[in-house]
């Protein structure tokens, strides 16, 4: 592979109700991104950060979708980066901040294109505004990109997405209104349970099956898929998740067997970590997802 990759910043945080993963950013590019991507033959272009106000400067607002009006702002100007970048001909690598900046790295991939998603997360994304617990929009990004529930008049929000070529891949934590939503959608959804029972690259070929096609597909990475033992530094840790090398085998198999359009890494958080290694872990899996190989 040899496309040149654009890192795109968006050190956000109010998306999340744990402060920290605005750092995120920062983290992996201080883990040595440009040097890995590099030595395995991409050229590298980092375009630094998207401006984004910080929280203590803005109201959360409504209680059920905290600080919507700021992720509406951040998303739409992230949008048309991604969008450009692609049209310049190189990959959009999205640095988050917390999970909602995925709505906007949704709306500028899918912008006239036909694309599918492979989403790794311990999370499903899928809650509403009318059905989530907390109103942390980290936990809408997907249902926002569907146009879900409130989301369909949402058209900043709006990607061109076929749900059913949307494969949600290792979750093992979700409400209870998103797990309703989920059972009646068109999403693939695999969880850890079949990850134990079938093992992930089989898991991950399916799903890999079912969302690749057409103009290619955006793989979203939240590193709280993997397992805290070994991803301590995230917004939002979960036991029970994938190994390091169950996650290195399954972006190497994306990487592979589908045609990789864009790219995010999301919910590093620096505060919680232990020397950086969470930021370094993330490293290594984007250079997995793009193309880096044992031998």
């Amino acid at each position: 592979m040899t496309r040149s990759v654009r890192v795109l910043g968006v050190p956000t945080d109010y998306g999340a109700s744990r402060r920290g993963v605005d750092m995120g950013p920062s983290a992996i590019r201080y883990a040595g991104l440009g040097a890995a991507l590099r030595d395995i033959g991409r050229d590298v272009r980092d375009a630094g950060d998207l401006s984004v106000p910080r929280t203590e400067n803005r109201d959360p607002g409504r209680a059920d979708a905290k600080y919507l009006p700021v992720v509406e702002s951040v998303c739409t100007r992230l949008a048309d980066r991604v969008c450009e970048t692609l049209a310049a001909g190189e990959t959009p690598l999205v640095l988050g901040g917390d999970h909602s900046v995925a709505i906007g790295t949704l709306a500028g991939t899918a912008r006239d294109a036909d694309v599918g998603v492979l989403w790794f997360d311990a999370h499903g994304d899928f809650n509403t505004p009318a059905t989530t617990p907390s109103g942390n929009v980290h936990g809408m990004a997907l249902a926002a990109a569907l146009g879900r529930g409130e989301f369909a008049d949402a058209a900043w929000a709006l990607a061109d997405l076929d749900p059913g070529r949307v494969a949600l891949v290792g979750v093992r934590d979700l409400d209870p209104g998103e797990r309703a939503a989920l059972r009646e959608s068109d999403v693939h959804v695999y969880t850890m349970s079949d990850i134990d029972d079938r093992g992930v690259t089989a898991v991950v070929d399916d799903a890999v099956d079912a969302a690749s096609g057409g103009d290619g597909v955006h793989v979203s990475l939240d590193l709280d898929w993997l397992d805290p033992t070994e991803a301590p530094g995230v917004g939002t840790p979960v036991r029970g998740g994938v190994t390091y090398r169950e996650a290195h085998a399954a972006l190497e198999r994306a990487a592979t067997d589908a045609t990789v359009r864009s790219l995010e890494l999301v919910e590093v958080n620096p505060i919680l970590d232990d020397h950086n290694g969470t930021g370094e872990l993330a490293v290594e899996l984007a250079a997995s997802a793009l193309g880096k190989r044992i031998l």
